[in-house]
Formats: C-alpha cells, structure tokens, sequence
C-alpha cells in the first residue's frame, strides 16, 4: 500500500534535487521497480530501512512524517517497517517523499547503487544478479552502474552516463549490413557481450576478442581465402590484411595524408595483439587457476576496441567489393 496515502505525482518542495536531469524514463523506473518487487529484491538488504534511507537520503530526518504521532519520515518508517509493519514491502517505490519515480537521475542511481552494495548486500553472487538486471535496464536510456571503490574486496557502484561507447545491441549496425550472407556468429558473441560486461568483465573481453576472430574468418570465408584452424588472432590478421590491402605499403606515398594513413593502418596490429593479450592475461580460459581481476571497464575497453576494428573491417570489406565491381570506391 502507498505509505499514507499520499499523492505519488506530488513533488513536494522538501525533496532534494543533486540536479535537473531526467534522462532515465518513467518506463525504465517502473520496470526496475517491477523487477525488484516480483523478484523480489528487498531493497534494504541486511540493513534496517531507516539506516538504509539515510545512506540515499541524509536529509531524510527533514521530511515530515506522514503519521501525526512521529516528527520525520525516519521515525515514521521505523515506526510502519519495524514496529507495527504495516506499510508493503515496496513502498519506498511509490512513496511522495522520497519520489523516485519522478526523482532527479543522480538520486534514483543513487539508490540503486546502494542495493547492490556490499554493505547492503552480503552475497556478492546475488549482487552481481541484481547488478546486472539493473544495466540491462539503465543501458538503454544511456546510464550504467560501474566499480569506483572497493570494500573488502568487493565493488562498490556509481551511477554515470554511458558516453563514446558502443551498445551491444546495436554495435556493427548489422540489420543496415548485407555483403556478408550470415551475421549469426558475429550476433551471438555481441550477446555475449551485453549478457557478461557488467556481470561477468572476463567473459566480456573473451568474447570481444572472438569478434574480431569471427569477422577474420568470415572475410577470409567470403573472399575464399584458407586458413588453418589453430591459425592465432595475429596470424588471421595478416591474412585478412594482405586480402584486403590493408598493410601500410598499400597506402602510396604521394597519397595526401599518407603518413598518417599509414600510422594507422600500423596500429591495426597494435590493437590485434592487445586484444589477443588482454584475453590471455585477465579474460576466460587457458585454464586459469585464480580469479581474473577484470573489471567492467577492461570489458568495455576491449569491447570498444574489438567493435572500431570489426566495423572497419566490414566497411572496408565492403569498399573492396564495391570497387570490383567496376565502382568507383571513395
């Protein structure tokens, strides 16, 4: 039930706004909502939901209470939470006060990143769940909860903007791409990605280095090129980039621009190696005997760099076919 019966569209005056912005839609805050009541997730965790209130909200002993007998929204929950229980699990939800529904960005993240703090939540693996349920619904109006800090070896989030970044979803634009016939495998490891860059960084940077092993060998399937099975990321590249004429001699010298072109095209290699280095020092697989310290932005980081060099790839794959089909290429 809502606590006191009070109006949820009143923005009362007390309400305390970090900022103006409300970038995070009303359909986003609601299915939060939705997921952590039917879950359920308590929202408070290990903690009293006063002492939790007060971690989103310092100014909570400032708003009023909606019993006559108490002086503040403190005492006014501890009185429905604790003493009597008398208010529904999910009332902070729809609760005037405390307004998240209609809150500044910046307080609803807030509150979000409290329910997954280690703090408040004392098993990591459920935290990660929630973690991840949380982006999956942030991403898509361009926010994410990342790691800033550390408490006892677990992370502690902050809500932010997701800024010159990809989406997994629609990174590579494959629905607009057709010069290759079948983008499955290139779909399921960008999936991946979505699936794991908040929960599971590790997995992220493997799959990010198997997208650009995958679109090697989809462009050297597609020009009939042969490779070998146990073929490594460098070697596929070389192959990939003798096909498509992408090593720095293919640039003339009296090209406009070409010594920068040719950097370029150099550090194509760079960022191949990188991958296939990140991969093996902190991603999946090789038979790890610890855990990978791989964080959300090393994720992100490869993610990002394995989409510029695919898509540029796919674009140039695409220029070379234009051109020889008797096209002038630009």
């Amino acid at each position: 039930m809502e606590a006191g019966g009070r109006s949820v569209n009143r923005c009362d005056n007390w309400v305390t706004m970090a900022s103006t912005r409300h970038a995070i839609s009303s359909a986003t805050r609601r299915n939060v909502f939705d997921y952590m009541s039917m879950t359920p997730v308590a929202w408070a965790g290990r903690l009293a939901e006063p002492d939790f209130i007060v971690r989103v909200w310092p100014t909570a002993k400032s708003m009023p209470s909606y019993d006559p007998r108490f002086k503040d929204a403190i005492a006014d929950t501890y009185q429905h939470r604790i003493n009597n229980y008398d208010w529904e699990d999910d009332w902070i939800f729809t609760d005037a006060r405390f307004d998240l529904m209609n809150c500044d960005d910046k307080t609803f993240l807030a509150f979000l990143a409290e329910v997954v703090h280690p703090v408040v939540r004392p098993d990591p693996e459920k935290a990660e769940d929630i973690l991840a349920e949380f982006n999956r619904q942030l991403r898509p109006d361009g926010f994410v909860l990342s790691p800033t800090s550390q408490v006892s070896g677990r992370s502690v989030y902050e809500g932010s903007r997701l800024s010159a970044t990809h989406d997994p979803h629609t990174a590579l634009n494959l629905s607009a791409r057709n010069e290759l016939e079948d983008h499955r495998a290139l779909q399921d490891h960008l999936a991946a990605i979505a699936r794991d860059i908040a929960n599971d960084p590790a997995g992220a940077i493997t799959s990010a280095k198997d997208l650009v092993e995958s679109m090697y060998k989809l462009i050297l399937d597609k020009r009939g090129i042969a490779y070998q099975p146990k073929d490594d990321l460098g070697t596929l590249y070389k192959k990939v980039a003798t096909e498509l004429a992408l090593d720095k001699k293919s640039v003339p010298s009296t090209v406009k621009g070409s010594e920068a072109a040719q950097k370029t095209l150099g550090a194509l290699n760079t960022v191949v190696t990188g991958l296939a280095e990140l991969r093996n020092q902190i991603g999946r697989g090789h038979g790890r005997t610890e855990a990978s310290p791989a964080l959300e932005r090393h994720a992100r980081l490869a993610f990002n760099a394995a989409v510029a060099l695919t898509e540029f790839l796919y674009d140039t794959l695409q220029d070379r076919a234009f051109a020889s089909s008797g096209a002038e290429a630009t």
